[in-house]
């Protein structure tokens, strides 16, 4: 058998094509997530882009810029490649972009209970600037957002 060789990441827009494999990817990632008409929205509203490896998409980030601000709407990698490092590349990617594009300042929320990607935006210099009560719908209610933002200067 031949051994494949890891093909580095390859970053690009999402187009219509790719609404499958990401809706996929979102359903097998949280409990709640977007829908088709969501994501089709975004392609015409927003910067989405998928992040490939072998051809396969194995996650995507979804943001807005407004002058020199960017706010990160959506950051995912497919379960099965989590913890590999991957949404690191992907953010790392996310962050070179946006700096190349005048950017200043990112925001972004996550649930109070995603302790991966907290630790995560942690990490890189992101700090909480504030909470969004009862945000994010949950089993029980809803779930606070913890408000995030960095000074991409030092990120």
């Amino acid at each position: 058998m031949i051994k494949r060789m890891q093909i580095d990441p390859f970053i690009r827009k999402i187009t219509d094509f790719d609404i499958e494999p990401i809706l996929s990817i979102e359903n097998e990632a949280y409990e709640f997530p977007w829908s088709r008409g969501i994501f089709q929205d975004c392609l015409t509203s927003y910067h989405c882009h998928a992040y490939e490896v072998d051809n396969e998409i194995r996650g995507y980030i979804i943001f807005s810029t407004v002058l020199d601000e960017v706010s990160l709407l959506n950051i995912c990698i497919a379960p099965e490649y989590q913890h590999q490092g991957h949404g690191s590349d992907l953010l790392n990617w996310f962050i070179s972009y946006v700096k190349t594009q005048g950017i200043k300042t990112l925001y972004l929320e996550v649930r109070r209970s995603n302790k991966s990607a907290i630790n995560l935006y942690e990490s890189i210099g992101f700090n909480e600037i504030g909470i969004r009560e009862n945000y994010y719908p949950a089993k029980k209610g809803k779930e606070d957002a913890l408000l995030f933002a960095g000074e991409l200067e030092y990120c």
